[in-house]
């Protein structure tokens, strides 16, 4: 069967394209979803000079929500692909626990899998998952869909390396760090995660109290230099009167957005003449934080 006829039979309310005339394409079924929609669409392309593999193969990309002129752009190897390569790796990945409708997301970020090989590079990830981070087969979508570049990792050069550093900072539940922060596994030891303890190590802090920082705010290795740490630092120092031992004792502060959280509720407090501690001031909801802003008020008044 034809893979975009496999995509149309088993996973999507659309007609199955067993044959595309080159005069006309065929008709679909009515669509009642967002994804039904985009299925339509795609089965009615007219691509009467292509040949009939290569039909069939964007056909299939365009069903699971692929967009396949972006996905050749970004891996021209897709271009000479059979359909049943890309159909084996569909497979092996929805009978690892992926839903269809998690594949458009999935190639869409990493449309080297499509060209990926079942038994050289996907099996070893999956190995990975199970070994090194106590992933049950159960939860392989949960890591996958929160993280999809976890697919496009090599184990040996990139995810047990990034690993073997994390443990060795102190990241003790790898379970865990699979669970809620896998992006630091597809991050880079050399050019991410130790230039940013390096710069955090250069604001005034010892090494260890920059590790001490990550491990309570792991997405501290996320965030960029030139655009997070020193503008938010910077306005830290010169309009809050803040300094190091502001953001050792709370690293969640490179967390919130300067423009949206930082300075509008730091000039807020200012107007009112309040004093608050970083945590009170940005980790409050607005109701919160107009409350907060009223009681200091009232508080300050009474003084």
């Amino acid at each position: 069967m034809p893979l975009c006829s496999f995509y149309a039979s088993t996973s999507l309310p659309v007609a199955k394209p067993h044959s595309l005339p080159s005069s006309k394409a065929p008709s679909v079924a009515t669509p009642t979803t967002p994804t039904s929609a985009a299925a339509a669409a795609a089965l009615s392309l007219n691509l009467p000079e292509l040949p009939s593999r290569v039909k069939d193969k964007i056909l299939s990309l365009e069903l699971m929500g692929v967009d396949y002129g972006r996905a050749l752009a970004l891996n021209p190897a897709l271009r000479d692909a059979a359909p049943e390569s890309i159909h084996a790796v569909v497979t092996f990945l929805q009978s690892l626990g992926l839903h269809f409708k998690d594949l458009g997301r999935v190639f869409g970020m990493c449309p080297s899998l499509l060209t990926a090989s079942v038994r050289a590079d996907l099996r070893p990830i999956f190995a990975f998952l199970t070994d090194d981070l106590g992933v049950p087969d159960t939860a392989y979508r949960r890591v996958i869909v929160k993280c999809p570049r976890v697919l496009a990792c090599s184990v040996r050069d990139q995810l047990r390396p990034a690993l073997l550093y994390l443990r060795r900072l102190g990241f003790r539940d790898a379970r865990a760090l699979a669970f809620q922060d896998p992006i630091l596994l597809v991050s880079s030891v050399e050019r991410t995660m130790i230039p940013k303890l390096e710069f955090l190590a250069g604001l005034g802090m010892s090494r260890d109290d920059a590790v001490a920082m990550v491990l309570r705010c792991p997405a501290l290795f996320t965030f960029s230099i030139e655009r997070n740490y020193k503008p938010k630092f910077e306005y830290l120092v010169s309009e809050m009167g803040g300094g190091v031992e502001d953001i050792k004792a709370f690293p969640q502060y490179f967390t919130f957005s300067l423009d949206k959280r930082i300075a509008p509720r730091h000039r807020a407090a200012a107007d009112a003449g309040v004093s608050l501690p970083l945590p009170d001031m940005l980790k409050a909801t607005d109701d919160e934080f107009r409350e907060l802003l009223d009681r200091s008020r009232q508080l300050n008044q009474s003084c």
